[in-house]
């Protein structure tokens, strides 16, 4: 498996456009990649512009193939536009311990 949890802030005044272009990259990701295990999207308890992706691929092929996906790019060009800077840093490629890569569903 291949694991990616990335932390977004979004700037003020951009929430809806922004979540508008990740419901894109979401809903295309869990519908049209067979690669991509889970792709869920969670609003901060705290933060209505702080959005936590958490993504689970089968393996880093299939990470790779949704960065070059349709859907992808429609985030991509709203995180350039409205992502603050400063809570950048994601675990990329981290191993799952639960459940194991063969209890995945």
């Amino acid at each position: 498996m291949y694991v990616v949890i990335v932390p977004i802030q979004i700037a003020p005044g951009h929430r809806d456009e922004f979540l508008e272009a990740l419901m894109v990259d979401a809903k295309g990701a869990n519908n049209d990649e067979p690669g991509c295990l889970r792709f869920d999207a969670v609003e901060d308890a705290d933060d209505d512009h702080r959005i936590w992706l958490y993504e689970v691929y089968k393996d880093e092929d299939a990470f790779k193939a949704h960065l070059a996906a349709p859907h992808f790019a429609v985030f991509k060009a709203a995180a350039d536009k409205w992502r603050v800077d400063g809570i950048q840093g994601s675990a990329r490629g981290s191993k799952n311990l639960y459940p194991s890569d063969p209890e995945w569903r």
